[in-house]
């Protein structure tokens, strides 16, 4: 995720970082000016169209089509934000109840071997989970000494919380864990799966295809259409607004596209791998 001070703004004026818009949409911006040049140079120069009234009124349609498109964009916007912001919320969730269960078992656990295993395996569930979401296949231990004996075919966080579980029944079974303590315990191991399936809900749940093609098909024509009723006002200067505003409404919809998956490798996406780091730091100074 990008970091940056919101209090800077020539900073967010004049940087261009791998991500933003700009770079992405700066083809196709060439594209649309050379097309509202050749609109503005038949009009003005070859058909002479500026005498036409009902040409000009065309300006008209615009109006009412920007208030739709733009209830349609900030609709797109919110609901691509609301996933960005649940997912945060989970990993939130993941980084307590990770501290709640390392704090629980610090002081219920007298075997410095048992919280060794804790100390290992429950920072593994964070990094298995980001790597699960992330689409990333690993082959290789992710702690040296500890053989998590993890078929990488099969779901591997659940495999990892079933280790988890697995270890805390032993603990209960050899009495060193009371049947009240494991009451207690079982919630956090519990979480653990329900944040998973919150994260892969959000994962594997886009935007419906037909609402999100019609948003992009609506600005291409919204686009298209720009030049014929605002070149009898703007003259040329007409190439410099439609490539304006295209970038405007495009942008948008790449903001959307980019954070309504939080959990891949693009700039703007959750820093699940930092945040499964720290986890890993803070397990290991509780146990």
């Amino acid at each position: 995720m990008v970091q940056y001070n919101p209090k800077d703004w020539i900073t967010f004026i004049f940087r261009f970082h791998k991500s933003d818009t700009f770079r992405q949409l700066i083809p196709m911006m060439i594209t649309i000016g050379f097309y509202s040049y050749i609109v503005a140079y038949l009009e003005m120069e070859y058909w002479q169209l500026s005498e036409q009234s009902h040409v000009k009124n065309i300006t008209i349609m615009h109006g009412m089509l920007g208030f739709v498109i733009s209830l349609l964009l900030v609709f797109r916007t919110n609901t691509a934000y609301d996933r960005w912001w649940e997912g945060r919320k989970h990993w939130g969730a993941l980084v307590n109840n990770s501290r709640n269960l390392a704090i629980k078992l610090s002081v219920i656990l007298k075997d410095e071997y048992d919280k060794l295993f804790f100390k290992r395996v429950i920072p593994a569930y964070a990094s298995v989970l980001q790597k699960h979401l992330a689409d990333e296949e690993t082959a290789k231990m992710l702690f040296e000494g500890l053989d998590l004996e993890i078929d990488h075919h099969k779901h591997r966080p659940n495999q990892v919380a079933k280790i988890l579980f697995k270890k805390i029944i032993e603990l209960h079974d050899a009495g060193k864990i009371t049947g009240d303590q494991l009451i207690i315990i079982n919630n956090e191991i519990q979480s653990f799966t329900d944040i998973c399936g919150a994260c892969e809900r959000i994962k594997n749940t886009p935007i419906p295809y037909s609402y999100s093609s019609f948003i992009k098909k609506f600005i291409f024509f919204y686009i298209m259409t720009l030049p014929f009723g605002y070149v009898f006002n703007l003259g040329y200067y007409v190439i410099p607004v439609v490539v304006f505003i295209f970038y405007v409404l495009a942008s948008l919809e790449l903001i959307a596209e980019e954070i309504e998956d939080p959990f891949g490798g693009d700039a703007n996406d959750l820093p699940t791998e930092k945040l499964a780091s720290n986890i890993k730091k803070h397990v290991e100074e509780i146990l």
